[in-house]
């Protein structure tokens, strides 16, 4: 493991020089964890599946070459973690480790980018995945704009490529439209006095964007079924848990990157729905009706060979850093799902 070349520290007031810190970036043997420590977040450019994460200047020396790789690249923490996953990949090949090889392509569930242990990470010790995912990742750019999957799972074959985990919906349902608006305006009514969770769902309006995204996940399937030898080639769909929305009396997240109520509690106070058990029934119904979509686009996965894997009532209160995205234990968890669905069918 290559370590810094000065005494300095992520704990001390001496900031560690700009070359060092590039020297750990490009280490794929140092661990995340261990990069987190000079990193920070930018909250107002930060999206709900995606986080801005750049170097702290507190703790490195922001030099112009620093400034001009950050500013430079497209969402800097996603490039510089993917690429340190596919060196990781290759690497692992060939040293001659030998583990089921899959395909990933999502969003921040799938790659947030070193401040928490995504579900790939978790599954990373027991799989060799090729990453192309990305955090704040559309349906839309995945499927439509600028689809990758394919030419990734072709290089695979290569390699035995056994399965391909596709995390896709979370911006469409509890995220930003693309103007960078919380979805949850359009999706819900005016809070009305008695009336029931199910009632403040504008149902047209949900049922649009279930449609594009049943679309969207239909076409990925047709797509990879399209070349004869992934004709039963295990895909993994998912539809999140039970996101709780944030800024009631006792919530103790404090995410780096947003506020406590900035994609979920806070759309949802505009809309007059303050009720914290109301707030958390309304994302109930969402979330489950998103299953419900990836359940018709899975239909008998016997058959299909399409799975989903059902991750509802994963995780605790104390397990979600944020409204939208699990800490790295309770990731854990939820990866402990993906595997025994991946297990089961591989």
């Amino acid at each position: 493991m290559t370590k810094p070349l000065s005494k300095t520290s992520a704990n001390t007031s001496v900031k560690l020089p700009y070359s060092e810190f590039k020297q750990l970036l490009m280490d794929p043997d140092v661990p995340d964890s261990e990069i987190a420590n000079y990193l920070t977040a930018r909250p107002g450019e930060s999206g709900p599946f995606d986080p801005n994460i750049v170097p702290d200047p507190s703790k490195v020396d922001m030099t112009p070459e620093a400034d001009f790789d950050v500013e430079s690249a497209i969402r800097w923490g996603n490039a510089i973690a993917r690429w340190r996953r596919q060196a990781r990949f290759d690497r692992r090949l060939a040293l001659g480790e030998r583990k089921p090889v899959l395909v990933s392509e999502g969003d921040s569930w799938f790659q947030f980018p070193f401040l928490i242990d995504d579900v790939i990470d978790q599954l990373d010790p027991h799989f060799l995945i090729w990453s192309l995912d990305a955090a704040g990742d559309t349906s839309d750019n995945m499927v439509n704009r600028n689809p990758e999957y394919m030419q990734a799972l072709v290089r695979q074959k290569a390699n035995g490529v056994g399965g391909f985990l596709f995390s896709a919906a979370g911006n469409d349902v509890i995220g930003e439209d693309l103007l960078g608006e919380p979805v949850l305006g359009r999706l819900l009514k005016q809070h009305s006095p008695g009336k029931d969770a199910a009632w403040h769902i504008d149902n047209a309006q949900l049922a649009t964007i279930l449609t594009t995204l049943q679309e969207d996940y239909a076409k990925v399937v047709s797509t990879i079924r399209r070349d004869s030898s992934f004709a039963t080639l295990p895909i993994f769909i998912h539809g999140y848990d039970y996101a709780i929305p944030g800024g009631f009396p006792g919530d103790t997240r404090r995410p780096v990157y947003a506020r406590q109520d900035e994609w979920l509690g806070g759309p949802m106070k505009k809309k007059g729905i303050v009720d914290p058990g109301l707030q958390r029934d309304i994302i109930r119904i969402l979330i489950d009706a998103l299953y419900d979509m990836l359940s018709r686009v899975a239909g008998k996965s016997t058959s299909t060979h399409v799975h989903v894997v059902d991750v509802r009532g994963t995780l605790a209160l104390g397990e979600w850093a944020d409204e939208i995205h699990g800490t790295s234990s309770g990731f854990g968890k939820v990866a402990t799902r993906f595997r025994s669905v991946i297990n089961g069918a591989i």
